[in-house]
């Protein structure tokens, strides 16, 4: 980290507290008024604070936001930042508006307690003005609060509070601000993963490649936005639903991606109990993936977003190298039924015993994390390139020591091939796609869906080429 930005939480507190432009309202639910402490402490919060405020009782918190079913939700930080900042400019403006930049900070946090032990997490965010009575700005996060004590998560709160607050005020870039939010803190003390920037302060920002930074500087593990580029926190897409995964490049989406897919749904909507608007069906590229290259390229990240986007794919970038750690951590969300589709190739991959090296348990213990949920693998034949012979999810080739365990994975539906497919999709492989783009050769084409080829022809995708005869 730049020694520059190394400033202590309650540095960076009175900072704000001396600079007298600044003044708001915090607003906070839960784990205590954790951030609005934190400038009390440090002494001259006359001058930067005009309420604090902490609406504990349901009744009380509905009477003054209005009523909701859940109370730690992105739906209750954005109404609470709205009614505060409302109420602080129909208050003060006529007596400090020509003079000061208005804020407010607000969160609503389910933190530990003696009580409950379930997941504890929080969403936090400003409003904000840059400039006297200027529209404002917004910046909104969901955080996951890792500390074991009650105690240890009000002051991992009330930090990254600050550097939140902190970064709005004096960090113009955002992915600054990210790379701040969660100094003086230690890693496993806090999770960010979700980030959203708005406003006239981030015209032209893209939370997608703010979504990006959050997994590329190690605040999360795993991001999500939707089809249409709205930046998601997992929850509010998994609770209560069935998952389908697909991993890959999506360099570019070609037919057998497609045809992957709707093999799978087919099977899952085969079981009467999972109706089509319970599933989400989600496309998965890895950080590894995505620096193949040696590094991280923002134009054909968002090319690749920008074409799953078009065919109404919800997206999700993950760190999980292994396919066990990308199990345990969508079984995190939601008690449905997952899957993971894929090709044979990738099938080979989960049982070879050197990708488990590191595992004390080795690939048992890879493969018994993978499965305890209930996890199935979905799996898409490939033709034998020599015998033209199809090699199925049933009929794959491993280790001899690992036959028993992979026909009891078989024999209980863990693994189960996609019966329906289309065979002339199966000779198709993004890398060739690609190839045959780049060298200008028409073909590539006939391989992708006509949305894909229409887009990509269009930006530029991918170093097209127009062949010579067009």
């Amino acid at each position: 980290m730049n020694a520059e930005m190394e400033l202590g939480t309650n540095k960076k507190a009175f900072q704000i507290n001396l600079d007298r432009r600044k003044y708001g309202t915090f607003a906070e639910i839960g784990a205590g008024q954790e951030v609005a402490r934190r400038f009390f402490q440090v002494g001259g919060a006359s001058g930067t604070i005009a309420k604090t405020m902490s609406a504990y009782d349901m009744q009380f918190s509905d009477a003054i936001y209005g009523p909701t079913t859940r109370y730690v939700s992105r739906a209750r930080l954005c109404t609470m930042l709205e009614h505060e900042y409302h109420l602080l400019i129909e208050r003060l403006d006529e007596k400090f508006g020509a003079e000061r930049t208005f804020f407010v900070f607000a969160d609503t946090v389910a933190a530990r307690s003696f009580k409950q032990h379930s997941e504890s997490h929080g969403w936090l965010g400003m409003h904000f003005q840059t400039e006297t009575r200027s529209e404002p700005s917004q910046i909104i996060a969901h955080v996951r609060m890792l500390d074991e004590e009650n105690i240890d998560q009000q002051e991992a709160l009330g930090i990254i509070g600050v550097n939140l607050i902190y970064g709005a005020f004096y960090y113009h870039h955002p992915e600054k601000l990210i790379a701040s939010l969660r100094e003086n803190l230690a890693p496993q003390r806090m999770e960010v993963d979700m980030i959203k920037f708005s406003g006239p302060a981030y015209q032209g920002v893209d939370n997608r490649l703010m979504s990006l930074q959050l997994v590329s500087q190690g605040l999360t593990t795993a991001v999500m936005f939707t089809a249409e580029g709205e930046t998601v926190q997992p929850a509010e897409v998994f609770y209560r639903k069935s998952i389908i995964v697909e991993r890959g490049s999506f360099r570019p989406v070609t037919y057998a991606t497609n045809d992957m897919l709707e093999g799978a749904r087919k099977i899952f909507l085969s079981n009467p109990e999972t109706k089509e608007q319970e599933l989400v069906v989600l496309m998965e590229m890895t950080l590894e993936n995505l620096l193949s290259e040696g590094q991280l390229d923002h134009t054909d990240f968002l090319a690749r977003v920008d074409i799953l986007g078009s065919l109404g794919r919800t997206v999700l970038i993950s760190k999980f190298g292994e396919y066990y750690r990308l199990a345990a951590y969508l079984s995190r969300y939601t008690n449905k039924p997952i899957a993971l589709v894929m090709g044979v190739p990738s099938l080979h991959e989960i049982f070879d015993e050197k990708y488990y090296l590191n595992l004390e348990g080795g690939i048992l213990e890879a493969l018994g994390r993978m499965f305890k949920a209930g996890l199935k693998l979905f799996v898409y034949p490939v033709e034998d390139e020599k015998t033209g012979k199809l090699i199925t999810g049933k009929h794959v080739e491993v280790a001899p020591n690992l036959r028993h365990l992979y026909q009891y994975l078989v024999d209980n539906g863990f693994i189960q091939e996609i019966e329906s497919f289309h065979r002339e999709y199966l000779k198709i492989f993004p890398p060739d796609v690609l190839a045959r783009m780049q060298a200008g050769d028409p073909s590539w084409e006939r391989m992708v869906p006509p949305e894909v080829s229409r887009m990509i022809k269009a930006r530029g995708f991918f170093g097209y080429r127009a062949s010579a005869a067009a």
